[in-house]
């Protein structure tokens, strides 16, 4: 009779959780946001996106349940950088949802307000096309490996929002 070594059995288990287990980028930022938003008693926040001279980014945030993410570029941006200096979070976040510049708007459904999870209920929108992040890369049909990569590059772009969004919450505080 073979004798299993515990550290094999560990090392098993471990190359048999798949990559899409893995914390998100995104996870640690919208615990920042959320517990932010909560000290300010804010529902909303708005702040301009650094990706470009017109982009603009919000978010609506509902309490252990779901924040919603907006960024875009908008035609107007003196319009959303008046509504900023005027803390008009909501109503950037409304401008951007309906009237940014075609093509340009990003839209994340965080379902748990909890970061992006490659394997939940998460949905990542970019130029019209909806991702759906619940681990079912094929009824996408995709190959794991491109879903990964595209989870991978939503996270990324999601922590970026999250990163600017962060820092207008520290400046006007």
């Amino acid at each position: 009779m073979t004798r299993v070594r515990p550290l094999a059995v560990v090392l098993l288990l471990l190359a048999a959780v798949p990559a899409a287990a893995q914390e998100s980028k995104s996870a640690a930022l919208v615990k920042q946001l959320a517990a932010a938003l909560d000290a300010g008693k804010l529902d909303a926040i708005a702040a301009k996106d650094p990706s470009a001279p017109d982009a603009f980014c919000a978010a609506l945030y509902y309490p252990n349940a779901q924040l919603l993410v907006v960024a875009a570029r908008y035609a107007s941006p003196q319009l959303l950088t008046e509504r900023l200096a005027k803390k008009e979070y909501r109503d950037t976040y409304i401008d951007l949802s309906s009237a940014s510049i075609a093509g340009s708007k990003i839209f994340i459904d965080d379902t748990s307000a909890d970061g992006l999870k490659s394997q939940g209920a998460d949905s990542y929108e970019e130029a019209g096309k909806t991702m759906m992040f619940d681990g079912d890369w094929k009824k996408q049909k995709m190959s794991e490996q491109d879903y990964q990569k595209a989870f991978a590059k939503a996270d990324e772009r999601y922590s970026q929002i999250l990163t600017a969004l962060l820092a207008q919450l520290k400046s006007t505080s």
